[in-house]
């Protein structure tokens, strides 16, 4: 497989009219999946070799996101949603690999800039529910 160009992934939010927006002017964005672990050894377990107990530990998402807002429409759904501590549905469009899909707490909203640069922004989304994935055709 070739190499992927990073702004081809792309992360976007439901508009409230049945629609995903792609939120505009984010120039980084990483995701993380994660799975607890349940330790199940026991005084029996096999030369005391760790024991994990299958599909016992929580799933989590984390998206991470920063650049700048160049779009009015998705600046004002992040910050409602932020302000009124909703979990709005994102998407997070992985080109060649898939779609994650599901509620996401915005559990940071910073923004900063320079003086004599351009104003920028950092969003931490974190799952709130079922994560959906749909792998690239």
């Amino acid at each position: 497989m070739a190499g992927q160009r990073g702004r081809d992934v792309l992360l976007k939010i439901a508009n409230g009219a049945g629609a995903f927006v792609t939120i505009a002017g984010i120039r980084t964005k990483s995701v993380e999946l994660s799975s607890l672990q349940v330790d199940g050894t026991h005084a029996e377990s096999p030369n005391a070799w760790r024991e994990l107990v299958a599909g016992a530990g929580t799933k989590t998402a984390r998206i991470r996101g920063s650049g700048l807002f160049k779009d009015a429409a998705s600046d004002a759904l992040l910050r409602q949603h932020f302000f009124a501590g909703d979990v709005p549905m994102l998407q997070l469009v992985l080109p060649d690999f898939g779609t994650l899909s599901g509620p996401f707490q915005i559990a940071e909203l910073s923004y900063g800039g320079d003086h004599d640069g351009e104003a920028t922004f950092t969003v931490t989304l974190e799952s709130a529910g079922l994560i959906d994935f749909e792998a690239a055709s």
